[in-house]
């Protein structure tokens, strides 16, 4: 599924902007829904890895509920038209006006992640004479093998209850009136290609089930999270996740009860491939063991590569001419606003278009105005 973009159009619209295959973007949710079916599982999106409102309502309209880290976040997915009984709200600092909201909408879960937010929901929801569900986010202590900045699920990690806490954390709910536990919920990482650790990951959520089940404990929802990878490297060979192997493999060695659903929380996974960030050769820049490549957009619009040395096939769109080695930069004023070192790309000159790729997922949700830069557009294929 090659995809392919309108440069007679892309020549009239201003640089730096957000570009989204809306066809990829549901053949993407077809495949996901599909192979989920198959089993009656439950997806929420993770609104987190993109916020765009469009982006929201597409993926509202498979069926799928919302994943949220923040009270914007709740929000944004209620503006979609997600219904609350499909929400659940995670993250580690959860404020007072956030969970309010989720009161206040009846969201369908909390992902509780300490004692003392246990006790403030529990607080919060007394005073308004309501009862929060709540799913304990537990520690699985199973290694992603990704980027320790996108592992979450060790013990020296932030999120989450480790497992030796459990027991005080099931004392202190017994104590809560306002709260009522249905689930527990776990996330071990973000951009896993392999599905090994997931394999791991189910043996422990079973005997985090049974350890729960000797204290009388019957657990109704189990949340996976999310974590599956893209092929960053050939989009268009690869631009829809293997959804089928994911799915078999939990089926396979997560047996679930009759009386449980089974959920999950992908986010890269359906809105990655479909964006792209679209950005203009100011310059091309000679230097003495080097030449650069610089560009219009910058981390400012794609932070990944700065944030974590993270890869993004770099495409020039404008030329076929022979291939010669560049280092692409951006115009930040910072030594990090590079997105890739000693590439190979069709010979570039000022004014070629170029196409970062895989960009829709931590894209456009992530861009910031530093430098006092204006946040850039965002433009669909099918409303161009």
């Amino acid at each position: 599924m090659k995809q392919k973009f309108p440069m007679d159009t892309f020549q009239s619209l201003t640089t730096p902007f957000y570009y989204y295959d809306v066809n990829v973007l549901n053949h993407t949710l077809q495949a996901l829904t599909k192979e989920a079916d198959k089993y009656n599982y439950h997806i929420h999106y993770a609104v987190k890895a993109n916020a765009n409102p469009r982006i929201l309502s597409i993926i509202r309209e498979y069926g799928l509920g919302a994943d949220c880290v923040s009270g914007g976040e709740i929000q944004a997915a209620l503006n979609a038209g997600f219904p609350a009984d499909k929400i659940v709200f995670a993250g580690v600092g959860k404020a007072d006006w956030e969970i309010n909201l989720g009161l206040d909408h009846a969201i369908f879960c909390y992902n509780a992640e300490s004692v003392p937010e246990l006790e403030v929901i529990n607080e919060l929801a007394k005073s308004k004479g309501k009862r929060a569900q709540v799913a304990l986010r537990i520690n699985p202590e199973v290694d992603a093998n990704t980027h320790h900045h996108i592992t979450t699920g060790t013990k020296e990690d932030k999120f989450g209850i480790n497992r030796e806490q459990l027991g005080k954390v099931l004392d202190k709910l017994n104590t809560l009136e306002a709260v009522r536990l249905i689930g527990i919920h776990c996330h071990i990482g973000s951009q896993i290609p392999d599905l090994k650790p997931f394999q791991k990951l189910c043996k422990r959520m079973i005997e985090i089930q049974e350890q729960l089940a000797e204290r009388g404990v019957k657990i109704e929802h189990i949340n996976f999270g999310g974590g599956l990878g893209i092929d960053y490297e050939h989009p268009d060979q690869n631009p829809i996740p293997d959804f089928k192997s994911y799915f078999e493999l939990f089926h396979t060695f997560f047996p679930a009860e009759p009386y449980q659903q089974i959920r999950f929380e992908p986010g890269r996974s359906i809105v990655g491939q479909c964006g792209s960030l679209i950005s203009k050769v100011l310059y091309v820049k000679e230097g003495t063991f080097k030449n650069f490549v610089v560009l219009d957009a910058g981390f400012t619009e794609l932070i990944r590569p700065a944030l974590y040395g993270a890869y993004h096939q770099i495409e020039n769109l404008s030329s076929d001419a022979p291939e010669e080695i560049y280092d692409v930069v951006g115009p930040i004023c910072e030594s990090s606003d590079c997105f890739a070192k000693a590439i190979r790309l069709n010979k570039t000159k000022r004014g070629d278009l170029f196409a970062l790729r895989s960009a829709g997922a931590y894209g456009e949700v992530m861009a910031s105005q530093y430098n006092c830069r204006k946040l850039p557009n965002a433009y669909f294929s099918d409303l161009l």
